[in-house]
């Protein structure tokens, strides 16, 4: 009895860092672990246990300055940076965030044909996308929220899907905790992908606005350091390790299963599910793809929310998951409209592999900017009054904001050869 209520505890204290951690292994995601794990083996398995405490130190700035200030990130930069800084964020955030929405649209659909070859790709990206809008627009906050944490398990199938085949356990060991460098065009590009795709800058806007949501109008002063903070910091604790963990077991498997037999080049989800099912059997193929779409259902909305908070917190319209559709028509404007820009844009054909590319090249300029952005209001007193950063999150976020910006140099100089 004592374990079922604080397995209960545990589970009420779980929120937006969870669902920010799910969010953030997307098929996008899973699409770039695959290709880690495929190409190069285990040697980028060492990079999970990285981007943990960067993933951690950064989420949860942005949790406690929607806490302290009541108010997204993108309103937060809005009333303390000149207006240039946050326009310049919009330009590069917009079209990377609906490249993202078009580019898991996309594998959503794959891979759906694929368990259902009888029915073509396209009608179940339009069939999963309407009903996502009218799931978002339709149920309130609280269910929402509740639906998004239960879709997060569906990540624990890849959990299961590596062992499915025999795997050298001191090898694994090894490689996870022992880096293996090669300074290869290749592995670089492939190393700056996972970073990328790990340290996403729309998951700093959802995670912000989600804490907002939940504190908003409270007495923080009251209850701040006894029970939201200790509560807000365990839940972006176990979200951010969740997360990595996926990306750990994804590489695992495709470093493994597909490396190990001569399966190298893994472009999409689409790819490394048909390349499972002859090499791990169908049990591994089915909850590969099962893992993606029901991934895609967290995903997508997160996506599309993180681009209405930003857009509608710039323009100061009310916004809001808590409002109904008519207290909020800009906000859930928004959303509907960036979801089917994505639907277009993959019904028009383009080419998913291109899109993650044009993604990860705007996630990696708006990144640097934007951690260098939160560790300065992090570090105000005016803005954060006595819950500015410790010493310790200073040097992890710095270390941070240097990784991404190497990447981002990397990044340009692979693409500019």
């Amino acid at each position: 009895m004592k374990s079922k209520n604080r397995l209960t505890a545990f589970w009420k204290i779980l929120g937006p860092g969870l669902i920010t951690g799910a969010s953030d292994d997307d098929p996008s995601g899973i699409a770039t672990y695959s290709q880690a794990g495929a190409k190069f083996g285990l040697t980028t398995l060492w990079a999970a246990v990285v981007s943990y405490p960067l993933m951690y130190v950064i989420q949860e700035m942005c949790a406690r300055i929607g806490i302290v200030t009541n108010r997204g990130l993108a309103g937060v930069v809005k009333d303390n940076y000149p207006k240039w800084v946050l326009y310049v964020l919009l330009l590069f955030s917009c079209p990377a965030i609906i490249l993202n929405i078009a580019a898991d649209i996309a594998g959503m659909g794959a891979v759906s044909h694929l368990i259902f070859p009888a029915v073509p790709a396209p009608f179940f990206s339009i069939g999963f996308t309407l009903l996502l809008l009218f799931v978002t627009v339709k149920l309130s906050y609280r269910k929402l929220a509740a639906i998004m944490k239960w879709l997060c398990l569906v990540l624990l199938v890849y959990l299961v899907v590596p062992f499915l085949s025999h795997q050298d356990i001191k090898h694994i060991i090894r490689s996870t905790f022992i880096p293996n460098f090669s300074l290869t065009k290749d592995y670089m590009m492939v190393l700056v992908g996972v970073l990328g795709t790990t340290i996403s800058p729309y998951l700093f806007f959802w995670q912000t606005s989600m804490e907002t949501e939940i504190y908003q109008g409270r007495k923080k002063h009251i209850i701040l350091d006894k029970f939201i903070l200790p509560n807000m910091k365990k839940d972006i604790r176990y979200g951010m390790f969740f997360s990595v963990m996926i990306m750990y077991f994804i590489t695992l498997t495709a470093g493994t299963v597909l490396h190990n037999n001569g399966v190298l080049e893994i472009n999409t989800v689409e790819d490394a599910a048909k390349a499972l099912q002859p090499l791990a059997g169908d049990m591994a193929y089915s909850l590969f793809a099962i893992g993606v779409i029901g991934i895609s259902f967290l995903a997508i909305p997160v996506l599309a929310g993180s681009l209405s908070y930003i857009i509608t917190e710039t323009l100061g319209w009310k916004e809001g998951l808590n409002k109904k559709f008519h207290e909020a028509k800009e906000f859930y404007g928004v959303m509907i409209v960036s979801t089917l820009l994505g639907l277009i844009l993959q019904l028009a054909g383009i080419d998913p592999v291109k899109a993650l590319l044009y993604t990860a090249i705007l996630y990696g300029i708006t990144a640097p900017v934007m951690i260098g952005i939160i560790l300065h209001i992090c570090n105000s007193k005016k803005i954060m009054e006595e819950y500015t950063n410790s010493l310790y999150k200073n040097i992890i976020g710095m270390i941070a904001l240097l990784l991404m910006a190497a990447s981002a140099v990397l990044l340009a100089v692979f693409i500019l050869r």
